[in-house]
């Protein structure tokens, strides 16, 4: 950790967020040794004692193994404040409480970390605060350029981390391994050999609680605006000079700069849909406009799929489809890459697998390749074979990985002000037309695959 960083501040600590994936990553990290001592704060609106703070807390490390003395001595020693973090007066008698220099985790919606920032501009913070800040960053592109402008007369650039827990060293790291370590794939990595792209990220899970949050995101903003964006943009990226913070983050932004709505037409490249009342592994789900806290009349996707381009040499005429839901049938986190079919086949081979594909899981983490190769037992048919292997175990969970780059202070898996924004970008034409009703908002059944009339995926 950087020298002098001696409190990690959690705004919004009694949240769900929180409770289930930063305090579990946390404790993680202080088991594992890689930081130097700090002491711990929550700060939120809830009316919890110590005692209730410090049990959360202690609880939320044991969910994720996170047992040892080190980890149990800051449960045990950690404290909770209720605050108006929107409070300039407040966000003073908070830094009044930290040892050294504060590290502030915001872990809220977008409106109030927007309300945050623009009270903690009215304090005089101590030189060396950092600030890390979960996305969506702002609502839309004006409000997050607004942001990005208010951030920079706070604390510089290089201390705000725009955190995506997508972007864990290892997802980071296994990427890029996979296309720059082997001379059999980025040779084929373009639009000659490349037919699609597809990064799908759906979920059997409904809305779990999330409506005040979620019911004004919905999964495009929720998901493809907010993660699948940097994920297509580590897959479609031109060999970066080192994996440093500098080097990739300019590399991902080349990009997202480069893509835009396939065709440039929203309408046509979009489509969108909620869940009705369905059953998912034996559990009954509701429909989505009966969810507690949700208002129909906001009219929120719980599945969308889109289809982009990046309009550069590499990429030119290749689709990526990006797409994300709730409570469908399967849980499906992967990458895929479509490879173009051989062009000729010599007469006398039968058989037609079709063309092979690389997938890339997001959870688990491990590949697999598709070959064609000769059947067993007659060698004129061609059969399909798969390959598959896992990448390596990261050390620590993605949330882990976050908070020890935020308190090292190494920006590598935080996400720069430009790539924020790009994405705002990429996405606003089909929140436009969304808003216009110029693409039908579908239904499916909670545990369907998805509208009937979009066929198989």
């Amino acid at each position: 950790m950087a020298k002098g960083i001696g409190t990690l501040v959690i705004f919004g600590a009694g949240g769900d967020l929180a409770k289930r994936l930063l305090l579990p990553g946390l404790g993680q990290l202080v088991d594992s040794g890689r930081n130097d001592p700090f002491t711990l704060i929550g700060v939120g609106q809830d009316a919890l004692s110590t005692s209730s703070w410090r049990s959360r807390v202690k609880k939320s490390f044991e969910s994720s193994g996170a047992t040892g003395a080190k980890a149990t001595a800051l449960a045990a020693e950690t404290d909770y404040i209720r605050a108006d973090v929107t409070d300039p007066s407040a966000l003073e008698s908070i830094l009044g409480k930290c040892d050294g220099t504060p590290a502030f985790y915001f872990a809220l919606p977008p409106r109030v970390t927007i309300a945050a920032c623009a009270a903690l501009a009215k304090v005089d913070l101590p030189d060396g605060t950092v600030f890390g800040l979960e996305k969506p960053f702002g609502t839309n592109l004006a409000s997050a350029a607004s942001l990005n402008r208010q951030l920079v007369k706070i604390i510089p650039e290089n201390r705000i981390h725009r955190v995506d827990h997508f972007l864990g060293k290892s997802t980071v790291l296994n990427l890029l391994g996979l296309r720059f370590a082997n001379r059999i794939f980025e040779p084929v990595w373009n639009s000659s050999n490349i037919e699609r792209v597809d990064i799908v990220f759906d979920e059997q899970l409904g809305l779990e609680g999330r409506a005040g949050y979620y019911d004004h995101a919905g999964a495009l903003v929720d998901m493809i605006q907010s993660h699948l964006l940097l994920v297509m943009a580590l897959v479609a990226m031109e060999p970066p000079s080192s994996i440093g913070a500098d080097d990739l983050r300019g590399a991902m932004a080349q990009v997202l700069r480069a893509t835009r709505v396939w065709g440039g037409r929203a309408a046509q490249a979009s489509k969108r849909a909620r869940y009705t009342a369905g059953t998912i592994n034996g559990r009954k789900l509701p429909s989505y406009v009966r969810e507690p806290g949700v208002d129909a009349k906001n009219g929120t996707e719980t599945l969308a799929h889109v289809v982009f381009e990046v309009d550069n040499w590499r990429w030119a005429g290749v689709p990526f489809t990006l797409r994300s839901g709730k409570a469908l049938s399967d849980a499906r986190k992967e990458i895929v890459i479509t490879f173009k079919d051989v062009p000729h086949l010599p007469s006398g081979f039968t058989g037609s697998p079709g063309p092979a594909a690389l997938r890339i899981s997001l959870s688990p983490d491990d590949i697999s390749l598709d070959l064609n190769i000769n059947g067993q037992g007659d060698p004129f048919t061609i059969d399909r074979v798969v390959l598959n292997t896992e990448f390596g175990a990261g050390e620590l969970e993605p949330y882990g990985e976050v908070l020890s780059g935020l308190l090292s202070n190494d920006p590598t898996l935080s996400v720069r002000a430009d790539e924020i924004e790009e994405c705002w970008r990429i996405v606003e034409p089909v929140l436009a037309a969304w808003k216009k009703d110029s693409v039908k908002l579908e239904s499916y059944p909670a545990g369907s695959s998805g509208p009937a009339s979009w066929g198989r995926r």
